[in-house]
């Protein structure tokens, strides 16, 4: 990776570029990412600041442990189809703060595309994770939702978290990558995790009858569908804390004061599409520099975006890249045109 403080900028100009991609699920995480472009611009002579940053998703544990530090722990879980396997979570510093993902103990990737099952798949992995994380003495667990193989509203999640005692005083951080509600989250995720039409009508009809039985029904509620309707599960039954997940880690990252040093943002992710420009970590960077007057660039994997979702995320540029020496190649050029 280039090393960010070996071109000095001139005093008074603003000249390092803020590389603060997303990862492109199932290529390239968002470190390595960054690591790629920012070679790229180094080469070309920009000074660069990388910061590889997630939404929730997959990656979001690597991007806070940046800010928080600490150390990983790893557990035995069980998979979404029941699997045994080791999951990790990373404990702060203090020991106060615990980062889970979903995706490291029930995530899609776990589950090869063959044996997919939208209804047996179970959070009951993250329950356990998050089980662990109390268990070491969090008083705080923050939870990214993305990258799930499930739609069961937590319900896995639930049994086991109950089943080691509950959370005691711990507090639940939800952190969100979709705003979706509850009750639909199979019609909007399902398809991507196996289901056909005819299954989405069943696991809707599930989520409703869980939502029924729950403490609070969380049907109505912005991001309680995150993770095939966990967020919600979560919500309702022990009272977590649902967030946008985007927001939360550039915060943690100090984005906007890195930011503020920056002649130009450069962010990305593996497929930028319609679903970027809601609440997706593209989306919230393009709004932090249109509102900071920073020009703002894309790398992605693939571009399915028209040019007017490009004209409303204010996007300068817009590059395709599919390798690591693409993506290198991506930031030479883009240093050419910042």
């Amino acid at each position: 990776m280039p090393d960010t403080a070996r071109v000095s900028p001139i005093p008074g100009v603003r000249e390092t570029v803020l590389v603060a991609p997303d990862s492109f699920k199932g290529t390239f995480t968002a470190t390595e990412v960054a690591g790629a472009v920012g070679t790229g611009l180094a080469e070309a002579g920009r000074p660069v600041d990388l910061c590889p940053v997630a939404d929730g998703g997959e990656g979001t544990l690597e991007a806070l442990r940046l800010a928080f530090g600490g150390e990983l722990r790893s557990v035995p879980v069980h998979g979404p189809l029941g699997r045994p396997l080791a999951a990790s979570f990373l404990l702060s510093q203090d020991r106060r703060t615990a980062i889970v993902e979903t995706a490291s103990a029930s995530g899609l990737h776990l589950v090869p595309g063959r044996r997919r099952d939208p209804f047996a798949a179970s959070t009951a992995g993250t329950g356990e994770l998050i089980a662990a994380a109390v268990a070491a003495g969090a008083r705080t667990v923050l939870l990214g939702v993305g990258g799930s193989a499930t739609t069961d509203g937590g319900a896995g999640a639930i049994e086991a978290i109950e089943s080691a005692g509950g959370l005691g005083a711990a507090r639940l951080v939800v952190l969100c990558d979709v705003r979706t509600c509850f009750e639909d989250a199979a019609r909007v995720f399902g398809p991507q995790k196996g289901a056909d039409p005819d299954a989405v009508t069943r696991l809707t009809a599930r989520l409703h009858r869980r939502a029924r039985g729950m403490a609070r029904d969380p049907r109505g509620i912005e991001m309680t569908g995150a993770a095939g309707g966990l967020s919600g599960g979560l919500w309702a039954t022990f009272g977590a804390d649902l967030v946008g997940g985007a927001a939360f880690v550039l915060d943690a990252v100090e984005f906007d004061r890195r930011m503020r040093d920056a002649r130009a943002v450069i962010t990305g992710e593996g497929r930028l599409d319609q679903q970027s420009l809601v609440g997706k970590l593209v989306s919230e960077i393009a709004t932090r520099a249109r509102q900071r007057g920073v020009p703002c660039e894309a790398v992605c994997g693939i571009r399915a975006l028209d040019a007017m979702g490009a004209r409303i995320l204010d996007l300068e540029h817009i590059l395709e890249a599919t390798t690591l020496d693409e993506l290198r190649r991506a930031g030479r050029q883009l240093a050419e045109l910042i």
